[in-house]
């Protein structure tokens, strides 16, 4: 005989750590407010370069909650999901925030900062009378990045450092590799294609920052004897 409990009939979500749970959920009802005022939502919460009339002091933070379209929005939940919850759970809720933030804002940080260099050699162009850079100057200002990827970068790497060893498989290609050759390949395809500039429309430096801004807090708290603390 097997009794169930009620207490547990919470649902798929109720095991979901709480921090994950409440950033997949805001995620997913800013979608839905964005389908719905497109461009009232990107104009007032992507990221745009400091310069461009359309910045906001918040949107370093709000473009985190932001997606370009479903799938974008599904990838990044999915990993969240299955990796973030692992960190909660070793952290605690108040530590993953940290972390999540710290790599979200660092990505955001490191992305603009290579869009300063962008303009810095644009603007050089320009002076000299390049129509061609005074048009990239106005579509880099024009320009919104979204997504929670830097972050999502973040959570990879910290993971990966927690677990090097786990063994991870791809969906596509079915490819399985310890954890932190993972990481490593997704790092150098990110410094590859954001410096020869393929794949555009996908903020490669943001990713990469996300990976740096991760190694280096997991490396403090190592130092710091602080990595498997919990603040909660």
């Amino acid at each position: 005989m097997s009794y169930y409990s009620y207490e547990n009939r919470g649902g798929f979500m109720s095991n979901v750590p709480v921090a994950v749970k409440n950033i997949i959920i805001i995620n997913v009802l800013v979608m839905i407010m964005t389908a719905l005022n497109e461009n009232f939502m990107y104009e007032k919460f992507a990221l745009f370069y400091p310069t461009s009339p359309f910045f906001h002091w918040w949107q370093p933070l709000t473009h985190m909650f932001m997606h370009g379209g479903f799938w974008h929005l599904f990838f990044n939940m999915y990993t969240l999901w299955i990796f973030g919850s692992v960190l909660e759970r070793v952290w605690g809720t108040k530590k993953f925030l940290i972390f999540y933030f710290v790599t979200g804002l660092g990505a955001a940080l490191i992305h603009t900062g290579v869009e300063w260099l962008q303009m810095q050699n644009w603007i050089s162009e320009a002076a000299a009378g390049s129509y061609a850079a005074q048009a990239s100057i106005h579509t880099l200002k024009m320009t919104p990045t979204v997504g929670a990827s830097g972050a999502i970068y973040g959570v990879l790497m910290g993971y990966a450092m927690l677990y090097p060893d786990s063994v991870l498989t791809l969906i596509f290609p079915p490819i399985s590799l310890k954890a932190k050759w993972f990481v490593l390949i997704f790092a150098a395809i990110e410094l590859l294609t954001g410096v020869t500039g393929t794949g555009g429309g996908i903020a490669h430096f943001a990713h990469l920052g996300g990976l740096i801004f991760g190694f280096l807090l997991i490396w403090y708290w190592k130092k710091k004897h602080m990595l498997y603390s919990r603040m909660d």
